[in-house]
């Protein structure tokens, strides 16, 4: 008996067809993919899945039971890892796992020798929120509570998204040890890596399963958006001179904890400059104060000229940031929410009518722009998002892990709307924690345990480590770190 089977599923929002006669079965053990661009149905075939959305046609069982049916039955064989944080910010690690132990009518202690090997590495935070918890912590919370019942067969819909190299490698160490267990996996992700972790995948697009094959089959018979051509290294670096971001000895203390320890550099007008770290690194305190969020406990540093202690007013109109949570209107078309950040910008209603119809050009929006954003793709969002961080000529933008659960092609043509910024003059200042992305960068620093520990060139700094690529110098960087949470 398969552990899953789907027979010509289909499902609709209205005019769109999210899913269009998907068939695939699943073997007992097997790890799956589900793999696909954004907009391609991925979701929803998980959703289907897991009893939480119903097909328009078409069946589809898990362990045996018909989802619909048996829909019972169904869930209580199942974990599930939906894209969104499913934990509950506001409770602690202990209160999330015993909530979703009681939904499935069990216990922690009835469950603890299926989730040992992995609740065990974050139970001393037990009385922590799940709020405050790094994203390598918070993902292996998640996947407790996922298999605290017991489940037979489990599903992941981008787990990874957001969170560093070096723990999306720990949960796929992880995955391997449940996989021993005879637990079925079916997991979606944008990083190839994973992709290959896979015993067989299935390619999604436009809601319609286009081949299902082992991942190197897959991967190159459909190299054109799994693995586009790569982007030129930028060629700014050596034209560079003016320092628009100084910063010296700067520290950024909670207590006795110093999540920014000492930290000194500069980048330079019109650079690409790559913000590394592990989850909990200091990465994101540290951008905080760049931004005038939040004040420095001590050491100096000034941004476009102004002072981050005293000047941080100042500071805010002269950059552009992009957050990693997502930062437009959703129940804004794409036009409105261009006019109202840059009126917040103060820019002029002239400047703003021909800007505007140049970045709908630009990003090929001219027929979307008074499409909501929630109905866009999240790479579309993406990309729209940047180009409102950068609309009002800003000497910096800040890009918080800009590119997360996009897919290789959306990204490619991410990092053009980049180089043509840096181009122009705009300095980029990007976290990420895509090793292929940092290659585009014209310097590189990595953080750890609150600390600069490497700065220089990709090339430089493969060299000095003695390493292949650029995830081979973050992970040999990223586990010398000795603390463990942010």
């Amino acid at each position: 008996m398969n552990a899953i089977e789907v027979n010509h599923v289909s499902k609709s929002y209205g005019k769109v067809q999210a899913l269009n006669d998907v068939s695939f079965t699943v073997s007992p053990g097997e790890v799956f993919g589900l793999i696909g661009p954004d907009g391609a149905g991925k979701t929803s075939m998980f959703r289907i899945l897991c009893s939480l959305l119903l097909p328009d046609e078409g069946t589809a069982s898990v362990d045996g039971f018909d989802v619909v049916r048996e829909m019972k039955q169904a869930r209580r064989r199942v974990g599930y890892m939906p894209g969104k944080f499913s934990l509950y910010q506001d409770l602690t690690v202990e209160e999330n796992l015993q909530f979703f132990a009681t939904l499935f009518g069990t216990t922690i202690e009835a469950g603890y020798d299926s989730i040992r090997a992995i609740y065990s590495q974050i139970e001393r935070f037990r009385h922590r929120r799940a709020g405050a918890l790094s994203g390598g912590m918070k993902q292996k919370l998640a996947l407790s509570c996922a298999l605290v019942h017991q489940p037979r067969v489990l599903f992941l819909d981008e787990p990874t998204t957001g969170v560093d190299p070096v723990s999306r490698k720990e949960l796929w160490e992880m995955l391997g040890t449940l996989r021993e267990r005879g637990i079925t996996i079916v997991a979606s992700t944008p990083y190839l890596d994973e992709v290959r972790r896979c015993d067989r995948v299935a390619f999604l697009q436009e809601g319609k399963v286009q081949g299902i094959d082992t991942p190197e089959l897959i991967l190159e018979r459909f190299a054109a958006v799994f693995n586009p051509p790569g982007l030129e290294p930028s060629a700014t670096q050596s034209q560079a001179t003016e320092k628009v971001i100084e910063v010296s000895h700067l520290v950024k203390a909670f207590g006795t904890f110093r999540a920014v320890d000492d930290i000194s550099f500069e980048v330079r007008r019109g650079e690409i400059f790559g913000f590394l770290g592990a989850n909990g690194a200091g990465k994101t305190t540290a951008m905080h104060m760049l931004t005038g969020l939040n004040q420095p406990t001590s050491g100096t540093g000034k941004v476009a000229g102004f002072d981050i202690r005293t000047e941080y007013e100042q500071i805010k109109h002269h950059i552009g940031y992009m957050s990693q949570r997502f930062s437009l209107y959703e129940d804004l078309t794409v036009a409105e929410n261009i006019r109202l950040f840059a009126g917040i910008y103060g820019m002029k209603d002239s400047d703003i009518k021909a800007k505007t119809d140049n970045v709908l050009r630009q990003l090929k929006f001219e027929g979307h722009k008074d499409a909501l954003v929630r109905s866009l793709p999240l790479g579309w969002k993406q990309k729209l998002a940047f180009s409102v961080s950068i609309f009002h000529d800003p000497a910096i933008v800040f890009l918080d892990e800009p590119t997360g659960g996009v897919d290789p092609a959306t990204r490619r043509q991410f990092w053009e709307l980049i180089s043509d910024a840096a181009a122009r003059g705009i300095t980029v200042f990007v976290t990420t924690h895509y090793m292929d992305e940092a290659e585009y960068c014209d310097r590189i620093s990595i953080m750890v345990d609150g600390q600069i520990r490497a700065i220089g060139t990709p090339d430089e700094l493969k060299h000095q480590f003695q390493q292949p690529d650029m995830d081979h110098v973050f992970t040999f960087l990223a586990r010398q770190a000795t603390r463990s949470s942010d």
